[in-house]
C-alpha cells in the first residue's frame, strides 16, 4: 500500500507545504516526510489526523490502487450481442457492471434466465415486458425495475421501435 505517496499527492494538489501541515497537525516535518516516503507506517490515529487536515475520508487513504476510480473510454468499451440484443459494456470492474442495451422490436432474452446478483433496469426508450417468476409488468420510457437475478427472469421489447435500457448488475460472486 502506498499511503505516503497518496498523502503527498493530495498535499501537493492542495498546495500545502510540509511546514504548514506540521504546524496544523502537530506532527513533525521529519515524521511527515518519512510517512510520504513510505519509510514509516503511521498509526490509524495519525492517519485520521492527516485525513482530517487534508479534508479527505480516512478510507480513501487506505484504498489500494486497484480500488480507485476506473475509467472506460468510449473507444475502449466492449460490445457484445445476444439474441439480436446489442450490449455496450460501460464498466470494466467486477462486482458492479453497467450496460447500455438496445433491443430491436420483438427481441428478448429468450428463455427465462438466472444468475447470481441483483439487477436494476432503467428504460431510456421504448416499451418493455419484464417478467420475474410469476410477476409480469409492462414498463416504458422513464420507468425502472429491479430484481434478484437468481429468480428466473425475462425481458422483451414489445414496442414497435427499438428499446434502450441502462442495466446495472451487482454480484458479490464476481467481486471476490
Amino acid at each position: 500500500m502506498e499511503i505516503g505517496s497518496k498523502i503527498r499527492a493530495i498535499r501537493k494538489r492542495k498546495k500545502i507545504t510540509i511546514a504548514l501541515m506540521s504546524e496544523q497537525t502537530g506532527l513533525s516535518k521529519g515524521f511527515i516526510s518519512n510517512i510520504e516516503n513510505d519509510n514509516t507506517s503511521p498509526s490509524l490515529n495519525t492517519l485520521q489526523v492527516i485525513a482530517s487536515f487534508l479534508d479527505v475520508p480516512l478510507p480513501y487513504l487506505l484504498l489500494e490502487k486497484k480500488q480507485h476510480m476506473k475509467v472506460v473510454r468510449k473507444a475502449e468499451r466492449v460490445y457484445t450481442t445476444f439474441n439480436d440484443i446489442k450490449i455496450e459494456h460501460l464498466t470494466s470492474q467486477s462486482g458492479l457492471r453497467m450496460m447500455h442495451v438496445e433491443l430491436p422490436s420483438g427481441a428478448s432474452t429468450g428463455e427465462a434466465i438466472t444468475h447470481e446478483g441483483e439487477e436494476t433496469h432503467v428504460v431510456l426508450k421504448g416499451t418493455i415486458l419484464a417478467e420475474q417468476g410469476e410477476d409480469s409488468v409492462i414498463v416504458e420510457e422513464g420507468d425502472s425495475f429491479s430484481w434478484n437475478a437468481s429468480v428466473p427472469h425475462y425481458v422483451k421489447n414489445i414496442g414497435e421501435n427499438n428499446a434502450v435500457l441502462l442495466i446495472a448488475v451487482y454480484s458479490e460472486e464476481s467481486n471476490k
